[in-house]
């Protein structure tokens, strides 16, 4: 069942086009990457998928909804199904782990509930069902500033989890993050794709994980997707076409290091 479904569509900032006729389809229950350079536009097609992108031309659809037509408040309801997990983690730094995952539900209470941050015995079952998912159970109490940068992650995935979305944008999760955490952040998302079937959709600049975790790569470069298919067809030219510019630049680079593939991910020489 296709959740997100692109025809010619052009993506830019105001009258700046930055993507350029974008034919895409994303079943129900993938786990994509996005992958290529810093500044080709991973972010902008991610968060077009929130409508929060400028539509400068074709079609595109997502739930069913056609974004180049919804109105305000239907923008809000689009908004609810699709959880969002940034870099920055955007956690409520002094409240604990159990309310910054609750304030997922936020969405589906009443104001008065909301505004004194009301949970029943269900929900809050449900908020500890989410923190086992993600392996953060222990510190259920712990204020959001005490945790690390990959326990931080995992909350965000809780909390976006407990919004009961049909899809998961994660923009560059792992960036920030050691190794270590970042492979526990990656098999936290992969777990919630497969445990609710939740669709994840990711920018990611490390290709070892996005081959390891993901079951389908898109590669973007100057503006256009020059890759779509399984990580497992990712060979070196492709992987040469997703991150030179140009022909002098390829010329270059062929005087230069290789990539490297280490723990930290494809590092592209500069």
């Amino acid at each position: 069942m296709s959740q997100i479904s692109a025809r010619n569509l052009t993506l830019g900032y105001g009258s700046k086009k930055v993507l350029h006729n974008l034919n895409l389809t994303i079943q129900k229950g993938e786990f994509l990457s996005i992958i290529g350079p810093s500044g080709v536009g991973k972010s902008t097609l991610l968060m077009a998928i929130n409508a929060t992108t400028s539509i400068l031309g074709g079609e595109f659809q997502v739930l069913g909804q056609d974004l180049t037509a919804l109105k305000s408040q239907e923008i809000k309801a689009l908004r609810s199904k699709v959880g969002v997990i940034f870099q920055g983690f955007n956690l409520v730094a002094r409240m604990s782990v159990l309310n910054n995952i609750a304030s997922g539900m936020l969405a589906g209470k009443s104001l008065i509930a909301a505004l004194f941050k009301y949970y029943n015995r269900q929900q809050y079952e449900q908020v500890y069902e989410y923190m086992k998912v993600v392996g953060i159970e222990a510190e259920a109490l712990s204020r959001c500033d005490r945790l690390s940068g990959g326990q931080k992650q995992r909350v965000a995935i809780a909390r976006a989890i407990a919004q009961k979305p049909e899809i998961i944008l994660a923009d560059e999760p792992i960036s920030s993050l050691d190794p270590v955490s970042a492979r526990r952040v990656m098999e936290t998302l992969k777990h919630a794709n497969e445990k609710y079937g939740i669709t994840v959709v990711s920018n990611l600049h490390q290709l070892n994980y996005a081959r390891e975790y993901c079951n389908r790569v898109i590669g973007i470069n100057q503006g256009r997707i020059v890759y779509d298919g399984p990580p497992q067809e990712l060979s070196t030219a492709i992987i040469d076409r997703i991150y030179q510019t140009d022909r002098a630049r390829e010329q270059e680079d062929s005087r230069s290091p290789a990539p490297s593939f280490g723990e930290q991910g494809l590092q592209v020489p500069a």
